[in-house]
């Protein structure tokens, strides 16, 4: 079973990007605290709806709860393999926001990214 489940800060606004196809997606970082004074810095992925409203309503700062599973690709630079491993989030909750210490409405978006499109990045 491969499933993760993270609640951090977003490092930066989500950009809204397409690929070639017209599949829209966004790449963010999550900072998942580790200790009062530490974070992880966690690379993750979302497809279609569940990037459209992420970028849509999410901003630098503003707190997510994200449910996913762990994804590990491979690609050759300068003749070299390299590996890298992010989070393919397929669903989300709005947390409370940078600015508020109130919790938003729960919204979870239950969308099923497609696992089998390559990364056009």
């Amino acid at each position: 079973m491969n499933v993760v489940i993270l609640m951090g800060r977003l490092t930066r606004d989500p950009e809204l990007k397409y690929t070639s196809n017209g599949k829209a997606y966004t790449t963010f970082t999550l900072a998942v605290q580790k200790t009062k004074d530490e974070a992880e810095f966690i690379d993750c992925v979302a497809w279609e709806k569940t990037a459209e409203n992420i970028a849509e309503y999410f901003r630098k700062g503003n707190k997510i709860l994200i449910q996913g599973r762990l994804s590990v690709s491979s690609y050759e630079q300068n003749g070299e393999k390299r590996k890298f491993t992010r989070v393919l989030a397929n669903s989300f909750e709005f947390v409370d926001s940078k600015n508020s210490g109130n919790s938003q409405n729960s919204n979870r978006n239950n969308y099923d990214s497609d696992e089998d499109e390559a990364f056009p990045f």
